[in-house]
């Protein structure tokens, strides 16, 4: 008898040997985010120093273990803000930005890059539009002021918690620095 392999059979076991990879998807640069959020404003690189005392405070009103990193903090001439933060989506991190009015209030975010396999609603503008006109005084808490999206709870979740991350960075760092001097790096959204 001469062995035949079953078509279907050979089908299955590519599959289960073949990797699952999940696919980094690149939706806007550093750059773009400046145009989009803060557009015709002329930024200054701003990094702050974050010390423990100020990550611990980031920490327990919005619930990321995660550092914060302060070398991505943008500051326009009129007092607006660009800060770009990271969060883990399920298992991967999430690149997004954060644009805040001279007043504190959060005036649009925008999802960098999403690296998860699921959750990548949370790119939606419909559901980034939620965010306007927050502040660190709001709960900015998921179910509470912000709207959940089915299959994406914890994307949701964390996007949520960094946007509150980043709203009381204003409130306790940045809302009173300084202009920016001469000697930070300066761009110009076209």
């Amino acid at each position: 008898m001469i062995w035949k392999p079953y078509p279907l059979a050979a089908i299955g076991i590519a599959m289960m040997s073949a990797p699952i990879i999940a696919h980094a998807k690149i939706y806007i640069s550093v750059e773009q985010a400046q145009k989009i959020l803060l557009p015709n404003k002329a930024l200054s690189k701003t990094p702050i120093i974050i010390t423990d005392d100020l990550q611990e405070k980031m920490r327990v009103a919005s619930s990321i273990r995660h550092p914060f990193q302060g070398d991505r903090i943008w500051r326009a001439s009129d007092g607006s803000w660009l800060v770009i933060d990271e969060v883990v989506g399920k298992h991967e991190m999430i690149t997004y930005a954060v644009a805040i009015n001279p007043n504190g209030s959060i005036s649009g975010i925008e999802i960098l890059e999403y690296v998860e396999s699921y959750g990548y609603e949370v790119s939606e503008a419909q559901w980034r539009k939620q965010f306007i006109g927050k502040t660190a005084n709001d709960p900015i808490k998921l179910n509470q002021d912000i709207q959940n999206i089915g299959g994406a709870t914890l994307s949701c979740k964390h996007l949520t918690d960094g946007v509150k991350r980043v709203a009381v960075l204003y409130e306790l760092a940045l809302k009173n620095t300084s202009s920016p001097s001469a000697q930070t790096q300066t761009i110009k959204a076209k």
